[in-house]
C-alpha cells in the first residue's frame, strides 16, 4: 500500500466534486428559470475510494508518481437527464464554461461499449484553490439517462459480484437490457417530440387566432361592419375546419383590409 498521506492527497478532489456539484446545480436551477425545463435532472458526485485508485492503477499500470495525471475518474461527477437529447445539450453547456477546461470527451452512447454501457464522459481540468495555491485536478463528468444510469448500476454491482468475470450467460441478458433501455430512452425522446410539435403547433394557432379576432375588433373599430361581418364568417368556417392555413391567409386579408380602412377612414376618437 502506498505510504502517502491519502487525506491530504484526496482534499482537492474532495472540493472539486463539492464546487463542480453547487456550480452544476445552478446550472439546472438557472436553465429551469429561464426555460422553464431543465435537462438536468440531478446531479451526483464522489471521489474514488484509495482501494479503487490503487486496483485501477494497478489494472493500467499507472506508476505511484502518477497517479494525478494517470488516473482520470478519482473526481467524479455524475448527471443524470430525462431525454438522450438532454445530454448533448448539457455537454454543450459544459463545453463553453470558462472556470475548467475541457481536456477530451468519450461518446459512449454513440460508440457503446460491448457491454451494453452507454454514457457520455467529459474529461476536465477543474482549479482548485488551496492553502498552497492553485491546483488543477482532473475529474470525469458522466452525463446519462435515468435508464442508462439503471442499467450502469445494476451492471456495476453484478460486476462486483462476481469480481469482475460474469457469466457467459449474464452477459448476454445484460447486453440485451441495455439494449431495450435505450429503445426506452429511444422512444421517450419520439414521445417527446411529438409532444412538443403538438405544443407548437397549439400556441401558433392561438396567436392566429388571436390576431385574427383584434383585426375583425379593429375593422368595427373603423366601421368596417359589413366587411368585418364577412371576415367573421369566413372565420367561424376556419375555426370549425381548425384549417391553420386558412386562418394565417384570412389574416394577411385582414392586415390588408385595416390598411386600406386606415387610408380611408378617420378612427373615433
Amino acid at each position: 500500500m502506498d505510504g502517502r498521506d491519502w487525506n491530504l492527497f484526496l482534499q482537492p478532489y474532495e472540493q472539486a466534486v463539492e464546487e463542480l456539484k453547487v456550480k452544476l446545480k445552478t446550472m439546472r436551477v438557472e436553465l429551469k428559470m429561464r426555460e422553464a425545463y431543465a435537462p438536468i435532472e440531478f446531479v451526483t458526485g464522489r471521489v474514488k475510494k484509495v482501494s479503487s485508485i490503487l486496483e485501477k492503477a494497478r489494472r493500467l499500470s499507472v506508476p505511484a508518481d502518477q497517479l494525478e495525471k494517470g488516473i482520470e475518474d478519482i473526481a467524479g461527477i455524475r448527471i443524470m437527464c430525462q431525454f438522450v437529447d438532454d445530454i448533448h445539450r448539457v455537454a454543450g453547456f459544459i463545453r463553453t464554461r470558462k472556470d475548467l477546461k475541457l481536456v477530451y470527451e468519450k461518446d459512449y452512447i454513440t460508440n457503446y461499449k460491448d457491454s451494453g454501457y452507454r454514457s457520455y464522459h467529459m474529461i476536465v481540468e477543474y482549479p482548485v484553490q488551496t492553502a498552497l495555491g492553485q491546483k488543477f485536478v482532473l475529474a470525469e463528468i458522466q452525463i446519462r439517462t435515468l435508464a442508462m444510469n439503471f442499467w450502469a448500476t445494476i451492471e456495476h454491482s453484478l460486476n462486483y459480484k462476481y469480481k469482475e468475470s460474469l457469466p457467459e450467460d449474464v452477459r448476454e441478458r445484460l447486453k440485451k437490457a441495455a439494449e431495450a433501455a435505450y429503445l426506452l430512452d429511444t422512444e421517450m425522446s419520439s414521445i417527446r417530440h411529438e409532444i412538443l410539435d403538438s405544443q407548437r403547433d397549439f400556441e401558433e394557432r392561438s396567436n392566429v387566432v388571436s390576431r385574427v379576432l383584434s383585426s375583425i375588433q379593429d375593422l368595427y373599430y373603423y366601421h368596417r361592419v359589413r366587411e368585418a361581418a364577412q371576415f367573421q364568417m369566413k372565420f367561424n368556417e376556419l375555426f370549425e375546419q381548425e384549417d391553420l392555413y386558412g386562418l394565417k391567409q384570412l389574416l394577411l386579408d385582414l392586415e390588408t383590409a385595416i390598411l386600406r380602412a386606415k387610408k380611408n377612414n378617420n378612427p373615433t376618437p
